[in-house]
């Protein structure tokens, strides 16, 4: 089976409650997983169980205050530029195609901030696909 490997930015919280981000990658590989034969049913309609999906658009110079992600979710970038700011001062910028998978539940930084800022990057809206997972994960997973 061939490799794929994609890169994210997953976005947690440390021992003392900062959110910090980490690139980290995505491995799909044949050592990895295992293959699970659903060529049978695929000649029926095939459904998934996702907890919440939503599309959102930020706004071309909005930067959205400091917030925790309701759930662990992914933000999958559609079109634009947006950025993540974490306690720590780490400031990513992402564009079509780059993920970021946000975990900051229970976070505490200086000033009562809590998770992480937001916003669109340039002139442009910027689309986000966000996809939540069905439950918490925990610090630094």
């Amino acid at each position: 089976m061939e490799t794929y490997e994609h890169p994210y930015w997953h976005v947690w919280v440390d021992e003392t409650g900062l959110t910090r981000q980490t690139e980290r990658t995505i491995v799909a590989s044949g050592t990895r997983h295992k293959w699970h034969g659903i060529a049978e049913i695929l000649a029926s309609p095939v459904w998934q169980n996702v907890r919440s999906q939503q599309v959102i658009v930020l706004q071309p110079g909005v930067e959205y205050d400091w917030h925790e992600n309701p759930l662990p979710q992914w933000a999958i970038c559609l079109k634009g530029r947006w950025f993540v700011e974490t306690l720590d001062g780490t400031r990513v910028e992402m564009g079509p195609g780059e993920l970021s998978l946000g975990e900051d539940q229970g976070s505490s930084g200086p000033d009562g901030r809590k998770g992480h800022r937001s916003g669109a990057v340039g002139d442009l809206p910027c689309v986000l696909l966000l996809v939540q997972q069905p439950a918490e994960r925990g610090p630094g997973r």
